[in-house]
């Protein structure tokens, strides 16, 4: 299928063809937002970072953490979570078990991502035992 069929959208397959030699790393995305202002959401954070924290040693959670606003300077609550599912449904059912969202204090969407590109540095520092990732 040529971009100029339809310039608003492409199917997936082909994008995953025109980046073949890529990582082609499908994650999904979990957009999360507060429902009824932050009150709700500090009620529950405990327990989600609980939930964050078993998802990570599960090897479920790739990446999540606040979004701040604009401007850098404050948050309104709202979140990213970044996990390895084997579908969007299964993403989804993930996302559903979140204190944060079993509670109302958030309601989310969830989007399919492919990585493709970038890059992570992690160096370690026998002598100080220190880290750094970035």
């Amino acid at each position: 299928m040529d971009a100029q069929d339809n310039p608003t959208a492409v199917p997936a397959d082909a994008v995953r063809e025109a980046s073949k030699a890529m990582l082609q790393k499908q994650l999904y995305a979990i957009f999360t937002k507060p429902v009824n202002g932050l009150g709700p959401v500090f009620a529950c954070i405990e327990d989600h970072l609980k939930f964050q924290v078993a998802l990570e040693k599960d090897g479920i959670l790739y990446a999540a953490g606040p979004m701040w606003t604009d401007d850098e300077e404050s948050w309104e609550g709202e979140g990213l979570v970044v996990v390895r599912a084997a579908s969007r449904e299964a993403a989804i059912a993930i996302a559903e078990r979140d204190p944060m969202h079993k509670s109302g204090a958030r309601s989310f969407s969830v989007r399919p991502w492919m990585i493709n590109e970038g890059s992570a540095t992690i160096r370690l520092d026998f002598s100080s035992q220190t880290f750094e990732i970035t």
